[in-house]
């Protein structure tokens, strides 16, 4: 993005930052899967870039998201405290290896990451009665997910609720409002300290990352509401549509680049 923005650049910035603050309310993500691909196909931003600041704007619509989904009770705070141990972690090692890794790798991973979530969206049950069951070996299971989506978070400029919310319904038994919540809740902290970590290596755009964050807020609970009136499965298949909308995006982008 060019240092002297120009109207249209703020407006597209409260345009993508309206339409992931209601994605991210909807599927119990932090929005990335949209903000990243948004701010480097729409804005030409460098994909390191575009994934910082993507991150830092997750926090402020995260946090909206979860305060909507914890006044139904669909946040299981047991499970996102061991989620959160691993993300945090995983989330500083993420940001570090964003400067490792060349351009049109991180961009072919980004697609690949997003063909994984679309084809593991379709192995999930999704049930309004299940729930998350702690035991000794789901509570490490849960903290090694945590830690993993942490690395995908950093990396990637996603929350890692794309990862969080299906294997947290296909894994560990919770319902879909539950694993949306819950998601939630650990993508605050996840995001965060990969801000920090993004930011110490110049790769975020804070006034970015405000406007998009803040816009995000006024439509996170909107999202959160119909959640809960569709049922599971629309959801699911609205989500992997959106998915495979954003991947055929990003290819079309990595191929053009060669």
């Amino acid at each position: 993005m060019p240092q002297q923005r120009t109207r249209g650049h703020w407006v597209w910035l409260v345009v993508i930052g309206l339409a992931a603050g209601f994605l991210s309310g909807l599927f119990g993500v932090g929005g990335g899967i949209l903000i990243v691909p948004a701010l480097v196909l729409l804005l030409g931003l460098d994909q390191r870039i575009a994934a910082g600041t993507s991150l830092a704007a997750i926090v402020p619509m995260a946090s909206v998201g979860v305060i909507s989904y914890a006044i139904g009770g669909y946040v299981d705070w047991a499970a996102a405290l061991l989620l959160i141990l691993g993300s945090v972690v995983g989330a500083q090692i993420g940001s570090l290896l964003l400067n490792r890794i060349p351009r049109k790798v991180l961009s072919w991973l980004f697609i690949g990451f997003l063909v994984v979530v679309i084809a593991t969206l379709f192995l999930v049950i999704p049930s309004r009665d299940a729930f998350v069951e702690i035991t000794v070996l789901s509570g490490i299971g849960l903290v090694v997910l945590g830690l993993g989506t942490g690395i995908l978070s950093g990396l990637l400029g996603v929350g890692g609720g794309v990862v969080i919310v299906p294997l947290l319904i296909l894994l560990f038994g919770a319902s879909d409002l539950v694993a949306k919540g819950t998601s939630l809740l650990v993508i605050i902290p996840t995001a965060l300290f990969g801000t920090i970590g993004n930011f110490r290596r110049h790769n975020v755009d804070l006034s970015a990352a405000a406007v998009i964050g803040v816009s995000a807020c006024t439509t996170t609970a909107i999202g959160a509401a119909l959640a809960s009136v569709i049922s599971p499965t629309l959801s699911t298949i609205l989500f992997a549509i959106f998915l495979a909308a954003v991947a055929v995006q990003m290819t079309v982008k990595a191929l053009r680049s060669r």
